[in-house]
């Protein structure tokens, strides 16, 4: 009988240690290959990274011609389509230092309207390049500075001629005659006039930033100015006469003043904040404020009260100049009011085509 040889301790040694070796080879890579595919699984699918997409802005060019000769006077490059009229203007002022975004006046077309300041250039494009015609609007000033000055000069003229200055009047005339008290009214009623117009241009009106030639204000102030003179000259000259009737006469003119003076403020303040009763613009519409009725018949209340203010004046001194000045802001007032209830037509029909502009049935 052959019997099994056994192999020897060496040789059994290093077969279970490949043996073994093989074992754990083969559990190792298992275990690798686990982890692998659970880290692939919580991983999820794996993606491509985003493709960055550059988002392309079209620029506009902005071509300027001269309105008389066309000739081109530059080009604005590289204007965003978010711009407005007046930041092309700012550019146009670094490209041409001479002329100052106020002065300069741009129009779609030759004889066309001149376009605004807050209008966006997107809008005007047809295509990327935009031709405006410029136009010198020469030098400008702003709003207020134009009311201010307007309205100054009249206030502090008058008291000029109150005090009576050596240099117009005769000072011993002057010292001889006595002062009616309707003098010292018509001074306290003018003055009051246009401390209030000053008070309302610095805290009631709001203006939207524009410009107005400086001609005129040059104009503005030269009629105001003059006028206030001529009527300050006649009210206190020491041989200046009282009204016809009296007592009576100017105590009921000096009321109708007073009464005028509060309408125009109230209708001021009111239209000032026509814009804020919700999110669509609305007329004013009459309140408490029995002043704010004579929207009920009229579309420009303001305008009312002020030619009340002078007509009332004029009926307080019973002076020539005051008269002839009445009737002349009774004809520019009508013409301001009649442009002004035309845009309102077009805003606010529904509520103002009933109404009259300035005066009922009048105007």
């Amino acid at each position: 009988m052959h019997r099994r040889q056994k192999p020897s301790a060496p040789e059994h040694k290093s077969d279970l240690a490949a043996h073994g070796g093989a074992l754990s080879m083969s559990h190792n890579d298992t275990r690798s290959f686990f982890n692998l595919s659970q880290l692939v699984l919580s991983a999820g699918h794996l993606k491509s990274p985003p493709v960055l997409k550059h988002s392309k802005v079209t620029y506009f060019e902005v071509e300027i011609l001269d309105m008389q000769s066309k000739k081109q006077i530059c080009i604005v490059d590289k204007v965003p389509p978010s711009s407005t009229l007046l930041d092309v203007k700012h550019k146009f002022h670094k490209a041409c230092p001479q002329w100052y975004p106020s002065r300069v006046g741009l129009q779609l077309e030759r004889n066309g309207p001149y376009l605004k300041d807050s209008i966006n250039i997107q809008s005007l494009a047809v295509s990327s390049i935009i031709t405006l015609y410029f136009t010198d609007l020469g030098q400008q000033v702003s709003w207020t500075t134009f009311f201010l000055t307007e309205y100054t000069g009249p206030l502090l003229i008058y008291l000029l001629f109150y005090i009576r200055l050596s240099t117009i009047y005769d000072q011993v005339e002057s010292t001889k005659n006595f002062r009616h008290p309707v003098v010292h009214l018509a001074c306290f009623c003018h003055c009051l006039h246009y401390i209030r117009h000053l008070l309302e241009t610095l805290f009631v009106h709001k203006f939207s930033g524009g410009h107005t030639p400086l001609k005129n204000m040059i104009k503005g102030c030269a009629f105001y100015w003059g006028f206030t003179s001529w009527i300050a000259y006649y009210i206190n000259h020491p041989r200046y006469t009282p009204p016809s009737f009296g007592h009576r006469q100017v105590s009921f003119a000096a009321l109708a003043f007073l009464m005028c003076e509060a309408g125009n403020h109230f209708i001021n303040v009111a239209l000032a904040h026509q814009n804020h009763s919700g999110l669509k613009a609305c007329f004013p519409s009459p309140t408490y404020n029995p002043f704010t009725w004579l929207f009920l018949l009229v579309s420009c209340p303001n305008y009312t009260y002020e030619i009340g203010s002078w007509i009332s004046f004029t009926v307080m001194t019973q002076t020539l100049p005051v008269g002839i000045f009445a009737f002349l802001m009774v004809i520019q007032m009508s013409l301001w009011a009649q442009k002004k209830h035309k845009l309102y037509l077009k805003r606010f029909y529904p509520e103002v085509r009933r109404k009259a502009a300035m005066i009922p049935i009048i105007f």
